[in-house]
């Protein structure tokens, strides 16, 4: 299906490689097709696919672009008809046919999954009329609102059939970590009219902060995974995110605590850092922990891999945007330095496995994600604020910029309030 070409189109256009960019749009004119006989996940269709098409949509105006995004949006609606609304996991193209992980605690959808679609869902709405995507989304915003959290947490596992969370894990790396992100970007999308998404932010991060942000002896603030009644003390990479998100949370949030969120994402920010800094490679690990003296150490072989991994360089770039500290342009050219150095092969970039050995194995995986963020994120970094300016773009979690929606009076088809 072309993953990497959709996932990487905005950043050609971006950094204003347009003939590769037209190579691309060639290719999705002739060959992207939907109508295949497979399963995919709803939530890395949405975000690198219908995502990526977007973005390319409104960077570019191409016509082509908007008109996939819609197709390949409509196959995946099936995967909503469920009991509770709560989307399957995976859907397949072409029967419609919709099932969850088979790991997934007893049948769940996963947090991050059903709980990123909202960006991209209320632009298809906006730029369709149709008011399906809207509702869709909005639906399971007020299920989410009906549910009793543990200790205001939000569990990473949720029961599409009976509506109930499963196993009582929280997370804000990976199965809970973009669900966060998309409250934020959903105030932010609307022009900042959208104020229930913001209200169920702030009340989910300060449950976060309670019970999951914590410092290690170190002096190293971390964020630890709630599960089975007690805080692991393990960060992963995809957690990294959070520092970004809080610096851009800062402005708006309740009680004149914006200076505290922005500090907050500098911690992260230096403890991720750290996590770099303390390799061989000067890359990052899969997660690392913060117990018996190791701090932000991999102590796991399964832990000691890096996959070009982008959330690292993606809070550099937002907290470069909010305090213009030339330590994260220097922080961002150390990592674009080791991946160049320990990553780049004869046929693109390979993840390694093995941080900490000075003679790594590559995984021989170039994930599509090193194009369309790990790579736009570092070309930011290092470009001028005006260069898709925060005031007007929004970042999905695959970093595709979607643009602030300024709606003024006008309301979404199937929006019930009047903004």
């Amino acid at each position: 299906m072309g993953a990497t070409i959709v996932d990487a189109l905005d950043t050609l256009y971006i950094m204003g490689l347009h003939d590769e960019f037209k190579d691309g749009q060639e290719w999705i004119e002739q060959n992207l097709d939907f109508s295949v006989n497979a399963e995919v996940s709803v939530f890395e269709v949405n975000i690198r696919f219908i995502g990526g098409l977007l973005a390319a949509y409104y960077l570019s105006g191409q016509e082509v672009f908007k008109l996939k995004a819609v197709q390949l949006a409509e196959k995946l609606l099936p995967a909503f008809n469920t009991p509770t609304g709560i989307p399957w996991a995976m859907v397949n193209l072409k029967s419609g046919v919709g099932r969850n992980w088979g790991w997934a605690s007893a049948g769940s959808s996963i947090l991050a999954e059903f709980g990123t679609l909202h960006m991209e869902f209320v632009h298809l709405t906006y730029l369709t009329g149709n008011p399906a995507y809207y509702q869709k989304v909005m639906h399971i915003r007020k299920l989410l609102a009906k549910m009793d959290r543990p200790n205001g947490l939000y569990p990473n596992y949720l029961n599409p059939r009976t509506g109930r969370w499963g196993q009582h894990h929280t997370s804000v790396g990976g199965l809970g970590d973009s669900f966060y992100e998309y409250l934020l970007k959903a105030w932010i999308m609307s022009d900042k009219t959208d104020t229930e998404a913001r209200k169920t932010y702030d009340d989910a991060i300060e449950a976060i902060e309670r019970h999951l942000i914590r410092k290690s002896n170190g002096g190293l603030t971390f964020i630890g995974e709630w599960k089975n009644g007690h805080l692991e003390r393990k960060m992963g990479h995809l957690t990294c995110f959070a520092g970004g998100m809080f610096a851009l949370g800062a402005d708006g949030s309740p009680d004149d605590k914006a200076g505290h969120y922005l500090q907050l994402g500098a911690e992260i920010a230096h403890t991720c850092h750290e996590s770099y800094d303390r390799t061989v490679l000067k890359l990052g690990p899969e997660a690392f922990k913060f117990d018996s003296g190791l701090e932000a150490v991999a102590v796991r072989q399964n832990e000691k891999y890096y996959i070009l991994r982008p959330e690292v360089i993606e809070t550099y770039w937002y907290m470069w945007r909010f305090t213009h500290d030339p330590k994260y342009r220097q922080w961002g050219w150390e990592a674009a330095q080791a991946i160049d150095k320990y990553c780049r092969v004869s046929g693109g970039f390979s993840g390694v496995k093995d941080v900490y050995s000075s003679n790594p194995t590559y995984d021989d995986v170039q994930q599509s994600f090193f194009l369309a963020e790990t790579l736009k994120y570092l070309y930011l970094l290092f470009s001028s604020d005006e260069l898709l300016p925060l005031e007007s773009w929004v970042f999905n979690t695959e970093a595709h910029p979607l643009p602030v929606l300024h709606l003024g009076n006008i309301t979404l088809p199937g929006s019930e309030t009047q903004r």
